[in-house]
């Protein structure tokens, strides 16, 4: 039984895991989707929620907490530019805590047979810009 085993550790040591994980979200920020295996994606999915729902509060503290685990300044420039109020303007005065990603299984890998997913953003509604 897999009881109490909370992440996949994806054959690789902590720090690797951790680093690749954090460019992926990093990667799907900056581009809004990403193709990888799907128990990747798994583990990406809930990291890019959490950090979609902190950049929504748009205060400098959400904006350091982002920063601490993005270590993309462009990324996360974009995340609090563009894609949270985007999100904030999507739900009609109640905004929603989750659910800012989907996964589409697109095939298997050619090598090894490992299942492929299209990790992407919903679509968020354009913030309104003031134009000159």
């Amino acid at each position: 039984m897999r009881h109490r085993y909370a992440h996949r550790k994806l054959g690789r040591y902590t720090h690797h895991r951790m680093s690749m994980l954090r460019t992926m979200c990093a990667s799907l920020i900056q581009y809004e989707h990403v193709t990888t295996t799907e128990a990747k994606a798994k583990e990406v999915q809930p990291m890019v929620e959490k950090l979609i729902t902190t950049a929504k509060r748009g205060d400098l503290h959400s904006r350091r907490l982002v920063l601490a685990q993005l270590y993309d300044e462009g990324a996360a420039r974009k995340l609090f530019d563009i894609i949270a109020p985007g999100y904030a303007l999507l739900q009609n005065g109640s905004a929603s805590q989750g659910g800012y990603t989907r996964i589409y299984h697109i095939g298997f890998r050619k090598g090894d047979a490992a299942p492929l997913v299209r990790l992407e953003l919903i679509p968020y509604a354009q913030p309104v810009t003031a134009s000159s």
